[in-house]
């Protein structure tokens, strides 16, 4: 199954983190696409030395673009959104595609909100607005996933490339789930264990990120009607 699984890794800025990533990589048979700014030289040249991997340069900005880009050229079957931070743990992996193998899913979202989930990340701030937009989700579009904002994602690129996705940020998140639910596309959650990142600050503002967020979802629900 890994041999038909390619990591869609955006790593901007993650010099620090990302050799530690790829270094943990080895590990398995996974292929690798990483997505950055050619101008982003730091993390080009702290990985040059590993092998078995694709760069893949963004012409455009932003978390969403990285991943719609880094999506669009998987070339395995499924992919997975993976963080270049070290807050993902890759043995999860096998976990998630069991429920893609068993036709229990075509996408599978990784929770930390799920029994066994967990997080080492989480701040209050950012624990009190996942479960908001989560809940959100539930009422307003009948998502059955519980961890909106968490992008450990492993899908069928096919499906996923179908749904012509748009959000260039990180409105990314609330966007997927919605479009692909909306396209009977089957979603479903899994426990996933947050680690702490490696590394870096968190690229994410909690206020102006979740007021694009709210203001995202706003614009979805009332397209639907």
């Amino acid at each position: 199954m890994e041999n038909k699984i390619t990591l869609v890794i955006p790593a901007k800025n993650e010099a620090d983190s990302l050799p530690k990533v790829l270094k943990e990589l080895k590990k398995f048979k996974f292929k690798i696409s990483i997505v950055l700014e050619r101008s982003d030289q730091k993390t080009i040249e702290s990985i040059k030395k590993f092998k078995n991997k694709k760069l893949i340069f963004q012409k455009n900005k932003g978390y969403g673009d990285a991943l719609r880009l880094g999506i669009k050229k998987v070339k395995t079957k499924y992919f997975c959104i993976f963080n270049a931070d070290g807050s993902f743990n890759p043995k999860e992996i096998k976990r998630f595609s069991k429920l893609l193998q068993n036709n229990q899913a075509e996408i599978v979202f990784g929770s930390r909100y799920e029994f066994k989930g967990k997080s080492d990340d989480d701040t209050l701030l950012t624990y009190v607005g996942n479960k908001f937009f989560t809940l959100f989700g539930k009422i307003f579009f009948n998502l059955p996933i519980t961890d909106i904002l968490y992008t450990f994602v492993l899908g069928d690129t096919k499906r996923v490339n179908s749904l012509k996705l748009n959000d260039n940020d990180f409105k990314f998140c609330v966007e997927l789930p919605i479009k692909a639910f909306r396209k009977n596309i089957e979603i479903v959650s899994c426990y996933s264990h947050e680690r702490p990142r490696i590394g870096g600050k968190k690229k994410v503002n909690e206020f102006l990120d979740g007021f694009k967020i709210l203001t995202r979802l706003l614009k979805l629900l009332f397209r639907n009607h």
